[in-house]
């Protein structure tokens, strides 16, 4: 699985300047595998990109196939809504961004041993069920 974030490297906002960085820097600091496609530089990444956006996650207002930086897509799979920042950083608080990624968590990682925990409390309900 290849996870792609597809970033503009001459966007004039410094907000998403800003996202697109966390989003690399936290991938990179982790070790998460992933390639960065420059929709700016690349007109095929431009279009892959807003082509593969879910319809019903892209801006209600403003051009009808204009959607911000970074995305992030696990091969072609978009695992968040119209910003996935706010849903990629909703992940991260909450040590779930393997699951959001569609990954494997590495064992000992946080999120594994919380999902762990969750599976374990799941079980103890099922065979209490019994």
């Amino acid at each position: 699985m290849v996870i792609r974030v597809y970033i503009a490297s001459s966007s004039g906002s410094t907000a998403i300047k800003k996202k697109q960085q966390d989003v690399l820097g936290f991938l990179e600091a982790n070790k998460i595998g992933f390639e960065e496609k420059d929709i700016v530089a690349n007109e095929e990444n431009r279009k892959w990109m807003r082509e593969n956006v879910p319809e019903d996650s892209r801006p209600a207002t403003g051009y009808p196939t204009h959607t911000h930086t970074p995305q992030i897509f696990n091969e072609s799979q978009y695992p968040g809504d119209y910003d996935p920042y706010d849903a990629f950083f909703e992940a991260r608080e909450n040590n779930a961004v393997y699951a959001f990624l569609g990954l494997p968590a590495p064992p000992g990682s946080k999120e594994a041993e919380a999902q762990a925990k969750q599976q374990a409390g799941t079980l103890k309900i099922c065979l209490s069920v019994f």
